[in-house]
């Protein structure tokens, strides 16, 4: 048998709702807090009503180039020093109340630097009300009179209401009162705190239009807060009586064994809604704005605040105040709440106060401040960066993970930025220099901020009742009531009238003929009988007078029937152009997002038509860097090729001159040995004829070759090579011809190989001729360019310098000066010598002489030395006579070792 997979339980679908195309920015306004000091220097400017202007503050440079840059960032509305608390509350908080009232939520939030003036934005102080007092007696003064009983709604646990009806309502009420242990006394509950006393002026009271008469209402509030990143449930009944001493008779204290219990955070949890809620959260149904503010002063005295450099109170924690609005329809009479949980609409609003970011260095925290701080500002920086994912998504259409999970605050506010209400921010700044850098990260956020699009809430659905019931049953209320009044009137009048006729005399009849008795009898019957009559006539007239009535309240009923109908014709009528206007609005809202889905393919089709030229642009710029390194380089090639090709040939052009010398020293050679040969031959022929003939002279040989200058002499590769040379002459005379050995002069050593530490400057142009004789600097430093650094370390400097001599050689300067330092603690150098390395091909001369004729030449030795290549090759000689500064020629195939 197979057994089963196993899988995953299935995520819950998240329910439906009425799609919504259409989107609100998110609102972001901008108070700006007077200075303390009139005499302060202000770094923000109100240029109008929705745009300031930054300045930076002296010695602030704020680009590359040191210029002070001044910047303009514009806003919903832009409220001065000058603004009050009532004017901000009609632009900023008021639409969100009326949206709470018709069902919708709403998220407001104060942001900005520690001491902007956030807290007061939010609460106010006596007699300046912020926006949540100002908030809450909104609310009561509109919806007040519609108001259920308490504990009528009842919250569950699972962030949702129900409806109770008015007998368990008032169970639950006795109820609670009875598990009180200090009831509270009327007195007790109109004392008001003195720190919150005067909080709104009468005059500044406002209310709602627009108020839906035909259901019922109640408040619940909750108030928590984020610290380090916990939630806080700031209106939990704490144990702190219980570390408080009790007192006994004699006046000492009692120590008590129980242990305080510091608070549990709270859990953040999602209901069948995907809404996000705090689990095990206090909410307390309230009644007025006053019991409202004091539950809500309740919680501030908990809130976590400390003092810090910057400010005396500094909030340390993320505060929410939660305002729930839960309505529910009457029923068909107007008379009872509807007994149904899916006709409950509950609508919330958020009011809450951010801590202010601030840097450490400034406000001088230390342990647990540090800790508090850093917390505030990674939250801070979470929802920063959720908003910009947000932003970016939006605008180009990514879909990526918005991180509301790394922070409590982001987490508990994902349902708004994901379309369940309006959201709108207060940024408050401080515009006094020392918080500039603060100031301008605050507007920046603040700026990015309002590119974010939150969808529009949709309107909660009308339950199928007649509008008007509840003035409709407390009209009829009214109308009983004084019917009542006009039939009790009626019945007292009558009662008044039978109760005033005269009673009969009191009379006693003796005789039947008694005279005085029976006439007063009589008369006493016809005053009845008159009265009678009266009260006949005024009952008569009564019930006249009633039947008027009643048939004017049926005429009043009909023409009210009549107008109901008239209504209900224009209802119906209007309900057909509501109907044709849905159609038509469907219609159009078809056709948008049909020219929605077409804007959205073409916005596509350019984004990638865009970016195919960003890549073509991108890819042609490339080549044309490739072309133009390819061109570079091809020069490169060139200069270098032409050089290779001008040394190959120079080399080349030697080579054969040098081959083509050695050729013809080789034939003169040949033909001075068949010469000497022919005058021997002839010399013994002669001989041999004539005995007795003294020897002849002997022949003038041609002189042997000079021996070359300094400048003239050939370079190793120019001379001819040992193979190239011609045999040695030897003489066939008996006698040999004297021949003296050369003399190797001595090599002078330069004083450059001294102790002294030289610059060698070489210029990277510079070309490797490949001549034994190689100038070498000992202890020297080899730059390619002088420098200030190697000149403070050397006294000597040498340039070494190229250039093409008249004859076409190239010949080499050794340019030498000493380096001396200036007054001003830098180096100069002074050139005191020149030395010429140059290089040239030797003129070969005629060789030819006899053997016989050595004796005679011996004063002259030079041609033996010089023509040997031993002699040749150990003479070196220094470039310049009597030159003492400089360094000398040595034999390149004997590297001298240099000192590290």
């Amino acid at each position: 048998m197979n057994r089963q997979a196993k899988c995953k339980t299935p995520r819950r679908p998240p329910p439906k709702k009425p799609p919504n195309s259409q989107r609100d920015p998110v609102g972001v306004y901008l108070r700006v807090r007077p200075l303390v000091a009139e005499d302060e220097e202000c770094c923000i400017e109100v240029i109008s009503s929705s745009t300031v202007q930054l300045h930076a503050p002296e010695g602030f440079k704020v680009n590359r180039n040191g210029e002070y840059k001044e910047t303009q960032y514009s806003f919903k509305k832009v409220f001065g020093v000058s603004v009050s608390q009532m004017e901000l509350f009609e632009n900023v908080a008021k639409p969100l109340v009326v949206d709470l009232i018709h069902g919708k939520n709403g998220l407001l939030f104060t942001y900005g630097v520690t001491g902007s003036g956030k807290t007061f934005t939010m609460t106010g102080s006596p007699g300046q009300g912020g926006l949540l007092p100002r908030s809450l007696d909104m609310i009561f003064n509109s919806v007040g009179p519609f108001q259920a009983k308490r504990y009528v709604f009842k919250t569950d646990d699972k962030n949702g209401m129900e409806v109770q009806c008015e007998v368990d309502a008032l169970l639950e009420r006795q109820r609670r009162e009875n598990n009180l242990t200090v009831p509270k006394t009327p007195s007790s509950r109109q004392k008001v705190d003195p720190e919150i006393g005067d909080m709104l002026k009468p005059e500044e009271a406002c209310k709602a239009d627009g108020v839906d008469e035909d259901s019922c209402y109640s408040v619940f509030v909750s108030y928590i807060e984020i610290y380090n990143n916990y939630i806080y449930d700031l209106l939990e009944e704490t144990q702190e009586d219980a570390i408080k001493p009790k007192w006994n008779g004699g006046g000492t204290p009692v120590r008590q064994n129980t242990e305080f219990i510091p608070p549990q955070s709270k859990t953040l949890r999602e209901d069948q809604n995907h809404n996000m809620y705090v689990a095990g959260c206090m909410e307390v149904e309230v009644k007025s704005a006053e019991e409202a503010f004091q539950v809500f002063w309740r919680g501030q005295k908990k809130r976590k605040v400390a003092n810090t450099r910057l400010n005396r109170e500094s909030s340390r924690s993320h505060s929410v105040f939660i305002i729930k609005l839960a309505q529910a329809p009457l029923d068909a009479d107007g008379d009872n709440i509807l007994q149904d949980k899916n006709q409950v609409s509950v609508s919330q609003l958020c009011l809450v106060d951010l801590a202010g970011s601030e840097r450490t260095g400034r406000t001088g925290a230390e342990g647990t401040r540090i800790r508090e701080a850093g917390n505030i500002n990674q939250s801070l920086l979470n929802l920063r960066t959720c908003l910009e994912i947000l932003r970016e998504n939006q605008m180009y259409g990514t879909n990526k993970m918005v991180p509301y999970r790394d922070s409590k605050v982001s987490h508990l506010f994902k349902n708004y930025f994901d379309g369940e209400g309006k959201v709108r921010m207060v940024v408050c700044v401080n515009p006094k220099t020392d918080d500039y850098e603060e100031t301008l990260l605050v507007m920046r956020f603040a700026e990015m901020t309002q590119e974010v699009e939150v969808a529009r809430p949709v309107d909660r659905p009308i339950c199928g009742f007649t509008p008007g019931r509840r003035h409709r049953n407390q009209a009829f209320r009214e109308e009983m009531s004084q019917r009542l009044e006009d039939r009790g009137d009626a019945m007292s009048a009558l009662n008044g009238v039978v109760l005033s006729l005269p009673p009969l005399p009191t009379s006693e009849l003796t005789d039947p003929n008694d005279e005085i008795t029976i006439p007063r009898l009589i008369e006493a019957l016809q005053n009845r009988q008159r009265i009678r009559q009266m009260m006949i006539e005024e009952f008569n007239r009564a019930a006249s007078k009633m039947k008027s009535m009643l048939q004017e309240l049926d005429s009043n009923v009909i023409s009210k029937e009549n107008v109901i109908l008239e209504q209900n014709g224009r209802l119906a009528e209007k309900d057909k152009v509501i109907h044709s206007n849905k159609t038509e609005i469907e219609r159009l809202e078809k056709k948008t997002k049909m020219q929605e889905h077409k804007i959205d393919i073409l916005q596509k089709t350019t984004k990638i038509y865009e970016d195919d030229k960003r890549s073509l642009q991108q890819e042609l710029e490339t080549r044309g860097h490739r072309l133009q390194r390819e061109l570079s380089e091809k020069r490169r090639m060139e200069q270098r090729m032409q050089g290779v090709v001008s040394d190959t040939q120079h080399k080349w052009e030697k080579e054969c001159e040098r081959r083509v010398n050695a050729m013809q020293l080789e034939m003169q050679n040949k033909l001075w040995v068949k010469d000497e040969k022919l005058k021997q031959l002839k010399a013994i022929v002669t001989e041999s004829k004539t005995p007795g003939r003294p020897d002849p002279q002997p022949r003038q040989t041609q002189p042997p070759p000079q021996r070359p200058s300094r400048e003239e002499r050939p370079s190793r590769e120019e001379r001819p090579s040992r193979e190239d040379r011609p045999p040695s002459k030897r003489s066939a005379s008996p006698s040999p011809v004297p021949t003296t050995t050369p003399v190797r002069p001595r090599h002078r050593r330069s004083r450059s190989a001294g102790v002294e530490k030289w610059v060698d400057h070489k210029p990277p142009s510079s070309l490797n001729l490949g001549t034994v004789l190689q100038p070498v600097i000992p202890n020297a430093i080899q730059v390619s360019a002088p420098n200030e650094k190697a000149l403070s370390k050397c006294d000597r400097y040498v340039l070494t310098h190229q250039e093409v001599a008249s004859d076409g050689e190239i010949q080499t300067k050794l340019i030498k000066g000493e380096v001396i330092k200036t007054r001003g603690g830098g180096q100069s150098v002074q050139f005191t010598d020149i030395e010429t390395l140059k290089q040239e091909l030797a003129t070969v001369s005629s060789r030819k002489r006899k053997s016989s004729e050595g004796a005679a030449a011996s004063g002259n030795q030079t041609d033996g030395a010089w023509t040997d290549v031993e002699t040749r090759c150990s003479v070196a000689l220094e470039m310049r006579a009597g030159s003492n500064m400089g360094p000398g020629v040595e034999h390149h195939g004997i590297p001298k070792r240099r000192k590290p």
